[in-house]
């Protein structure tokens, strides 16, 4: 899963970013509008790859990954002049979907460009320019499909042009009413259609309220689907992940009971993130490696086969599965073939969270 950090300049994405990543990253620089991109990749921590490990001893643990993406040069006023440049808008539509950052923290030395600060007012500025980007690329596409048709250019496949038209009249509706597109009910042929458009307000969006250390909870109203908002002191989570980052266990613990957070920013975004995007994790376990991997809900055996290696999707025979409680409780795949609990399932299985899978194939 890769999501991008975006937000309009001076939100604290930056600050953001470290507290998600436990970087050192330098805050408070403006790039002037200019595209630039920090990356890093977080483990997923999860415990039950550690109980899992204790069970099988591997010479290797590996979590689940996400990686972080720092978006600079996103400003108010590109998508009326022209629309997001190049560089930008291809790393924006490869992003599998954003953590909007806006700002709700008052403070003297990092005045807001606006003048005041307006958390909802802001969320809206950078979805006006995400709205104007798709309205372009909705708009082109209607065109081309238009004028195909009229010429006759769609001999061989003129059902499905058509049918294409029809589905980006529908965006191109949605979007002039200043409606996300992730709003409307797309069916799973729609979305394979528009896969390749890099659709920006299609994709899921975490909104991270950025607030100041002892200031409320600050509420805003973001009614959209595939949205998750939540409140996120990012000077502060940035201080406590960066005791994590140190091996400070002790003071983390210590300043955590302080500030009254009983869970870590990063960890929080991880949860709500696999939440929004409809994720889970499966495992894969042995002497070598004990291993989590992210696929989506309602997955099948054979596509988490093919997370693993395309071979194993190709060569699909059946896959030995187990519940992850099942294992644990029974204290290992031994006792759990004898306790009638390791399954044999086919491609079309439906995998849940927390699986452990053996795939058995065959090329």
């Amino acid at each position: 899963m890769k999501l991008g950090i975006i937000g309009l300049p001076g939100v604290g994405k930056t600050t953001i970013f470290n507290a998600l990543t436990r970087g050192n990253a330098p805050t408070g620089q403006s790039m002037g509008g200019r595209f630039d991109v920090l990356t890093a990749v977080v483990d997923v921590h999860d415990e039950r790859v550690d109980l899992l490990t204790d069970i099988f001893v591997p010479q290797k643990k590996t979590y689940a990954r996400i990686t972080y993406t720092d978006v600079a040069g996103l400003k108010k006023g590109a998508g009326a002049n022209g629309g997001l440049n190049g560089p930008l808008l291809n790393h924006l539509a490869g992003l599998d979907g954003f953590v909007h950052v806006v700002r709700a923290f008052e403070s003297e030395l990092v005045p807001h460009p606006d003048g005041d600060v307006d958390a909802s007012r802001d969320l809206q500025a950078l979805d006006m320019e995400f709205f104007l980007n798709d309205l372009l690329v909705v708009e082109n596409r209607i065109e081309k499909l238009s004028n195909g048709l009229k010429r006759g250019l769609f001999k061989d496949n003129k059902s499905e042009a058509q049918a294409e038209l029809a589905l980006f009249e529908r965006l191109n509706e949605a979007l002039s009413e200043e409606r996300p597109l992730r709003d409307l009910d797309l069916n799973q042929e729609e979305r394979k259609t528009l896969r390749g458009y890099g659709l920006l307000t299609l994709k899921p969006v975490l909104v991270v309220v950025n607030t100041g250390e002892d200031q409320e909870i600050t509420s805003i109203t973001y009614n959209h689907k595939s949205v998750t908002v939540t409140n996120m002191s990012g000077k502060l989570e940035m201080e406590l992940t960066q005791f994590g980052a140190a091996g400070d266990q002790e003071s983390l613990a210590m300043f955590m009971e302080e500030y009254a957070v009983n869970e870590l920013g990063l960890d929080k975004a991880i949860r709500l993130s696999y939440d929004l995007m409809g994720l889970q994790s499966f495992f894969t376990v042995g002497e070598d490696e004990v291993r989590a991997w992210t696929i989506k809900r309602g997955a099948t055996a054979v596509e988490a086969a093919a997370a693993i290696h395309s071979d194993l999707a190709k060569g699909f025979i059946r896959a030995e599965t187990v519940s992850y409680n099942d294992l644990i409780a029974l204290g290992g795949l031994p006792q759990a073939r004898n306790a009638g609990k390791l399954r044999q399932e086919g491609k079309n299985y439906i995998v849940q969270d927390g699986d452990v899978i053996s795939v058995k194939f065959n090329l």
